[in-house]
Formats: structure tokens, C-alpha cells, sequence
């Protein structure tokens, strides 16, 4: 039998220190392991649903639309609708994932699990970042080869859709775990979840473009961080941006590096975790 140091119990042999070198890997691993099969583990809700949220949306829009609007530019609209969608699903799951797995920890109290074991706030951030990510990569790879089978995507720029793609699950991934660590209930969540994130993707772009928009109201568009997810994501596919793919990409690397700096003292303080 062993204590939990390494050491034989009651042998008198001095305990045994794990040395984890300046990143606890395993430690950061086995997070992240945990929070990739929290969410497998329910696929049909976390995997499967958005996607056919996505097909449902692009199937009415695409028939109420596509003969009234015609082309967007010079892409048909269809075209144009479809990479919105399929960020707009990043978005709203990468969102889910941190917010709901911290959340639930708290409320059920084994938040103490997380927060006790030898791992610094970077390397719980790192962990539940790349579980955010994981899950919203998932579902765009899912969502993209089945929007395959109703529409003709171009691939103008890999380059720009690998980098939005990921820049935006990293901003909503810290944006839930920001969510998760402040709600003390579940109606806090569904308050964000229904009153900024929602209303921010659905007025991004998705389903038009801002130079459709009166003057002012484009001015007002550009102050929101969704925007320009959604914008750089589809130049990828489409190659034309509304704002541009160097200012979209300045931007998204700003709020990220905002938002980590947030995060990462709200877990340094132990922000409502630890009181």
C-alpha cells in the first residue's frame, strides 16, 4: 500500500516528490481529457444538434432568401450564407462548452477537483481553452461536410479560415469560461447566453452584409468583436471581407489577448471559485 506522496505506508521511507518540471503536463492533459469526453460523452446534443440547427437555418434562409436577394457582390447568396452559419455554430459551442463545464462543477461543488490538484491558473486555462476549441472545431468540420452536400463552398484562403476559425473559438471559449466563473446559477448563464451571445452572432453579418446596413448602423456593427469572426471566417471561403483580413485579424488577436489576461486573474484571485 502507498500514501498518496509515493512512499510506503507506514515503512518510514521518506515520501517520494512528483516533479513536474515548469508545465504539468499530465495534469493538462488529463483536464482537457476529461473535458473532450464531458462532451462526447452527449453527442447528439453537443455534436449532432448544432449541426442540423445549421442545416435548419441554411435550408429557410436559403429558400425565403435566395430568389429576393439573388448575389451578395458577386457571390450568390446561398455561398455567402453558408460560412456564417458554420461560425456562427463555432461561436455559439465553443461558448457552451467552458461556460456549462464550469458552471456545473460549481453548482454541483467538485469545482474543488479542479482547483486543488498541482496546476497553475495558465495550465487550467490552457486545458478548458483547447476543450472549447476542440468541440467547435468539431462541429464546423461536421457542419462544413454536410453543408458540402447542399452547396458548392470555394475555398479561396485555407489559410484565413484555419486562422478565424480558431482565433474565434479561443475568444468564446474564454468569453464562457468569463460566463462560468461569474454566474452563480443557471439563469445567469441563460441571461448571457440569450442577451449577448445570441443577439451578438445573429447581428454580425451572418445572414448579410453590413454594407446593406444604413451608414450608421455599420459604424455600430464594427464595434462588435462577432463581426469580425464572421467576416474574415467567410473571406476565407469567399475571398471578399467587409473589413478586411488584416484588420479582422488585429482585432480578433486584441480580444483574445484581452480576454486571456481577464481570465487568467479572475483564476489567479480565485474570483467567486475559492470564497
Amino acid at each position: 500500500m502507498t500514501d498518496r506522496t509515493g512512499g510506503r505506508a507506514g515503512s518510514g521511507a521518506a515520501p517520494r516528490v512528483r516533479s513536474f518540471g515548469y508545465v504539468n503536463w499530465r495534469g493538462v492533459w488529463t483536464l482537457y481529457h476529461r473535458e473532450v469526453k464531458r462532451f462526447l460523452k452527449v453527442f447528439t446534443q453537443t455534436i449532432a444538434a448544432p449541426v442540423v440547427t445549421t442545416l435548419l437555418f441554411y435550408t429557410i434562409f436559403s429558400v425565403a432568401l435566395e430568389n429576393r436577394v439573388g448575389t451578395v457582390g458577386a457571390v450568390p447568396f446561398v455561398v455567402f450564407l453558408a460560412p456564417g452559419l458554420i461560425m456562427m455554430t463555432i461561436l455559439q459551442n465553443s461558448f457552451a462548452n467552458t461556460s456549462s463545464s464550469i458552471m456545473v462543477s460549481k453548482v454541483q461543488g467538485n469545482i474543488v477537483d479542479v482547483l486543488m490538484p498541482p496546476i497553475s491558473p495558465l495550465e487550467m486555462m490552457c486545458a478548458y481553452i483547447a476543450g472549447g476549441v476542440t468541440r467547435g472545431m468539431i462541429v464546423a468540420t461536421a457542419s462544413t461536410t454536410a453543408m458540402f452536400f447542399l452547396v458548392d463552398l470555394p475555398f479561396e484562403n485555407p489559410a484565413a479560415i484555419a486562422f478565424f476559425a480558431l482565433s474565434a473559438s479561443v475568444m468564446l471559449a474564454l468569453l464562457g469560461m468569463i460566463g462560468g466563473i461569474w454566474a452563480d446559477k443557471f439563469d445567469h448563464m441563460a441571461a448571457i447566453t440569450n442577451f449577448v451571445i445570441v443577439p451578438l452572432s445573429f447581428l454580425s453579418g451572418t445572414f448579410y452584409s453590413i454594407e446593406r446596413l444604413p451608414e450608421a448602423w455599420q459604424y455600430f456593427a464594427q464595434f462588435n468583436p462577432f463581426f469580425y469572426a464572421i467576416d474574415g471566417f467567410r473571406s476565407g471561403f469567399i475571398g471578399q471581407s467587409d473589413a478586411g483580413f488584416w484588420v479582422g485579424a488585429a482585432v480578433m488577436l486584441g480580444i483574445d489577448l484581452v480576454l486571456f489576461l481577464i481570465v487568467h486573474r479572475m483564476l489567479v484571485t480565485g474570483y467567486k471559485l475559492k470564497s
